[in-house]
């Protein structure tokens, strides 16, 4: 059975930090590119971070650059997202998800985690 399991979620003030943590088991992620969606109510789920295990590739949104960042620890087998400065435009349900050859969409992710709350209070 193949787990993304996110933690690490919750209620931050502006201009607080918050790390998220993306735990994989269940098959051997190493050739899968990684990232976090986020999505806000009412609003479309956006990519907004993506790594590959080595860590020499990495893509971040323009709303987050400069603020956030995306590491992936492989002998965990687990993938971070530091999210600093946050404003309560960040407030969504933050999404850790595996794509076997790409993530841009959720229509490429093949694996999704169950999803973990950040809220962003002003």
């Amino acid at each position: 059975q193949v787990l993304l399991v996110e933690s690490g979620g919750g209620l931050v003030q502006a201009g607080g930090s918050l790390r998220l943590s993306c735990a994989a088991s269940g098959r051997t992620f190493s050739s899968y590119i990684m990232g976090w969606f986020r999505q806000a109510p009412g609003k479309e789920r956006e990519l907004v971070a993506a790594i590959n295990w080595s860590g020499s590739s990495t893509y971040y949104a323009d709303s987050v650059k400069g603020r956030f960042t995306i590491s992936a620890d492989n002998a965990k087998n687990t993938v971070y997202l530091q999210m600093n400065s946050l404003n309560p435009e960040d407030t969504a349900v933050y999404y850790c998800a595996a794509g076997s050859l790409a993530i841009a969409t959720p229509d490429h992710v093949n694996y999704w985690g169950q999803g973990t709350q950040v809220t962003v209070s002003s």
